[in-house]
């Protein structure tokens, strides 16, 4: 055979052959990426970018990745059903899906917040860590799945401030008769304390704080903290909230439409809910450094809180744990797992961690960096 006879059959042989390969991919590709629709309900206002926008980002990787086949739609509290119910919702199948803080429904079952956040429990690091490779969304899930949801890690704040005091606090006595925004199982072990917890949505914080209502309110860190203005009439903006060392928010979706996915959607369900799990902490990241520049430029007084009221808060936080785990099996079990994983990871982490990054915030202070 000369060399144009065999390059002719070649092409031809190529040609039929993509021809063929291409009769068989399209169905298949059709049968892989059918057509899904769905809701979501967010638990938050569009006016929060960085925590709204992790469920953005899960919707626009679903939808790149299947040409546009899997669709999920998004919809800010309020829009479809109210941000507090969003996970109710999607039990019921009013939604498919929602984006929400699982520590919102502790009131249902205070098991509810072991898979956002619960006080000195880990930070965004280590709660990743557990969730991941530590057994902890499956362990959630036995939980989730007795309220019809399946659930995953989508998206994480970090370390949250402690919020905006209009005076000092201290000593462990400035707690006692405060009035203070507080919410959930932080909101349990502070009234221990002699606080007295408010439960007030974000947009009436502000009025509550400089009419006096209150004396305090904890929301979420110094870039979503600037757009509500506290520091106008609270200056007093103390830290760490230890109540919320790493709050993961999730994805939840309606258990029996999830199951009805094919494994490749499955697959892909889990890989975009962990790239906007890791993209909202790497956004906060990048953001709050400026925002509390601002922020201290404004007339916000940074204040940490005292090792006394640290120590106080531990004490009746433990007080609290140990109630629960006494009453509530499927908390035990939980909770079990975190506590045994924190030991090992604070362990580790004032190791080479805290050292190097205790070196390098030396640098910074002195002017080095």
């Amino acid at each position: 055979m000369d060399r144009r006879s065999f390059i002719r059959k070649a092409g031809a042989t190529g040609v039929g052959a993509a021809a063929a390969t291409a009769a068989l991919a399209a169905p298949a590709i059709a049968q892989s990426n059918p057509k899904v629709t769905w809701r979501l309900a967010s638990s938050f206002p569009k006016s929060l970018d960085t925590i709204y926008g992790g469920a953005e980002v899960f919707s626009k990787m679903l939808s790149e990745s299947t040409d546009g086949n899997f669709q999920v739609q998004v919809f800010a509290a309020g829009e479809l059903v109210p941000g507090l119910q969003a996970a109710d919702a999607t039990t019921a199948g009013t939604v498919e899906a929602c984006h929400t803080v699982a520590y919102y429904y502790w009131g249902k079952d205070p098991t509810w917040a072991l898979g956002a956040a619960v006080p000195f429990s880990l930070n965004a690091r280590g709660i990743n860590a557990w969730h991941y490779h530590g057994g902890g969304i499956d362990l959630f899930n036995e939980f989730l799945a007795t309220q019809g949801l399946f659930g995953l890690p989508g998206g994480n704040t970090g370390v949250q401030m402690g919020g905006w005091f209009r005076k000092e606090i201290n000593t462990v006595a400035d707690l006692s008769g405060l009035k203070m925004r507080i919410g959930g199982f932080a909101g349990k072990v502070v009234e221990r304390l002699g606080v007295v917890p408010q439960q007030i949505a974000g947009g009436d914080i502000y009025p509550a704080l400089e009419k006096g209502t209150i004396d305090a309110a904890e929301w979420v860190g110094p870039y979503d903290d600037e757009k509500l203005g506290f520091y106008k009439v609270a200056p007093n903006y103390y830290y760490p909230g230890w109540w919320e060392g790493g709050p993961t928010v999730h994805l939840m979706f309606n258990k029996a439409k999830y199951e009805e996915l094919s494994p490749a959607y499955k697959a892909l369900v889990h890989t975009a809910a962990q790239a906007a799990d890791a993209n909202m902490l790497q956004k906060y990241d990048h953001l709050n450094p400026a925002a509390v520049r601002r922020l201290v430029s404004g007339g916000a007084k940074l204040r940490p809180f005292s090792p006394e009221i640290l120590a106080a808060c531990f004490e009746k936080a433990n007080e609290v744990y140990a109630e629960m785990e006494a009453s509530n099996a499927p908390f035990k079990k939980i909770w079990d797992s975190i506590k045994a994983f924190r030991k090992e990871h604070y362990l580790w982490a004032q190791v080479a961690e805290y050292n190097y990054d205790t070196f390098m915030m030396v640098q910074q202070r002195t002017g080095k960096l």
